[in-house]
């Protein structure tokens, strides 16, 4: 799957489930119970024990029509290689970092780097980056992704850090392409409650449907 297929399925899927976990088990519990709420864009994040192998194992599970599968918390260039090789289709980071950014473009891989103003957004976007990930958005609120697209209308952003089910809708009118979602989608795991993630997922998929049919009006 090339680049910009990559990124319209991310796009169309609307939400990244920010995956964190204490073991690899429990990351792949977590992804499974995502991807059965319809959650399809993973971002497994380099803070779980194994990322990589992980990475693997659910690149082997998963076709790429079931699963769209990132690496989050990516923090230089070397980690994204080795997110690559393991498997991974697009790579997450908290923060901008442009070596990791022009690695990226080397191999046509996505790339969303954190940012927290304009001056960041524009320094990412002339060095290619793919999707602004707004981090940490609650920080600021829905008002930002409008704020950042006054003088930046062509900005895609994916605000991270605050989002839930119940506030998606905010986020998606104010022009977010996607949004991340961490604990909010993913807290069942600390209970051992998966259909939890799979229900939220779902009510976060429909909530994301509808604000963009309500735009769409």
């Amino acid at each position: 799957m090339d680049k910009e297929q990559i990124l319209t399925k991310i796009q169309d899927c609307g939400i990244v489930a920010v995956v964190r976990a204490e073991s690899t088990d429990k990351a792949i519990r977590i992804t499974d119970a995502c991807i059965e709420g319809g959650v399809a864009a993973i971002e497994l994040t380099f803070t779980v024990p194994h990322a990589d192998e992980v990475i693997e194992e659910l690149a082997k599970r998963y076709t790429p029509d079931e699963i769209i599968l990132g690496a989050g918390t990516v923090l230089d260039a070397t980690t994204a290689r080795i997110a690559m090789l393991s498997g991974a289709q697009y790579i997450v980071s908290p923060a901008l970092d442009l070596d990791t950014l022009h690695l990226c473009n080397r191999y046509r891989v996505p790339m969303m780097p954190g940012i927290m103003s304009v001056r960041e957004g524009l320094l990412a976007m002339e060095n290619g980056a793919d999707i602004l990930k707004v981090f940490p958005a609650d920080l600021f609120g829905p008002k930002i992704i409008k704020d950042i697209r006054g003088p930046i209308p062509y900005a895609k952003m994916m605000p991270t850090g605050g989002v839930n089910a119940d506030n998606v809708g905010e986020w998606i009118k104010a022009g977010a392409v996607a949004v991340g979602a961490g604990s909010s989608l993913t807290a069942g795991a600390k209970t051992g409650d998966y259909k939890q993630i799979t229900e939220t997922g779902k009510k976060f998929v429909a909530n994301i449907k509808a604000a963009r049919a309500e735009m769409n009006k």
